[in-house]
């Protein structure tokens, strides 16, 4: 039986790494083309991170998530890349993460896109550890469900996040990921908590220091990673992380964009 302490760094790791998602009043998607309730926009904006000034605020909505108040946080910052402008994250042993609540309806957009490059890997990172479950780049999807579909352990355990810390845990948290040393397309699970699930996007030596571009279909990959259909999304997250090894992470992320099916 975990002690109570292990219970509480759970409930707020876990909360935090999935974004401390609850639908807020700024969660409406952002429609850049035309649409209507029988044809959907073409996109729906999360972060246009392009368009803002370097050094300058946030998109509306953005804020951020701590995953402890005694871990040290992750720096995030628009800067001009030479390319256009990008959310640059710096982490020195640190861990936090900026998010979004925003609401997506998978049917009508299921396919997700965003770019990042990743300058500086984590080393000796290794997200099958808990120990040294570190990323220098992620995207953290989290998603609404029915908790009482769930075996009654997880279900057990959610409540007792909720009472530890005063927050649900979303029913589900998919992650996008920077690996060194795994495949793209890989599952992995969040030693954490299997309400989370890990997918490599890209990775390896090779990539370092070059942007990456990604197109991913959500439905496709929720069923993979849970082996369910997937219901609405209800936030958006980045996340780069060096606290568990001590090292240290640098990325940039751009805009980020759910899409009708291609």
């Amino acid at each position: 039986m975990p002690t109570v302490r292990k219970l509480f760094v759970l409930a707020t790791v876990c909360v935090a790494l999935a974004g401390c998602a609850q639908l807020g009043s700024d969660g409406g998607p952002e429609r850049t083309a035309g649409g209507s309730a029988a044809e959907p926009a073409l996109l729906v904006e999360v972060g246009r991170f392009s368009r803002r000034l370097s050094d300058g605020p946030l998109p509306p909505g953005w804020k951020p998530y701590i995953i402890l108040p005694s871990k040290p946080r992750t720096e995030y910052t628009l800067v001009d890349t030479g390319h256009g402008v990008a959310l640059e994250a710096r982490a020195e042993a640190s861990a936090s993460g900026l998010y979004r609540d925003i609401s997506i309806d998978l049917r009508k957009h299921p396919w997700v896109e965003w770019r990042w490059r990743v300058d500086d890997a984590v080393a000796g990172a290794d997200k099958r550890l808990a120990s040294r479950e570190d990323s220098p780049a992620r995207l953290v999807v989290t998603f609404h469900g029915d908790p009482q579909s769930l075996d009654v352990g997880t279900r057990a355990k959610m409540r007792l996040i909720k009472a530890i810390s005063g927050r649900e845990l979303p029913y589900a948290t998919l992650m996008y990921v920077w690996s060194h040393s795994h495949a793209p397309g890989t599952v992995l699970p969040n030693p954490h908590t299997d309400r989370i699930q890990m997918i490599v996007a890209g990775g390896g030596e090779d990539s370092i220091g070059k942007w990456q571009s990604f197109r991913r279909n959500v439905i496709e990959d929720y069923r993979l990673a849970f082996g369910e259909e997937a219901w609405d999304v209800i936030s958006v997250g980045v996340m780069s992380d060096a606290d568990n090894t001590g090292d240290n992470a640098h990325a940039h992320y751009g805009d980020i964009w759910f899409m009708r099916a291609p």
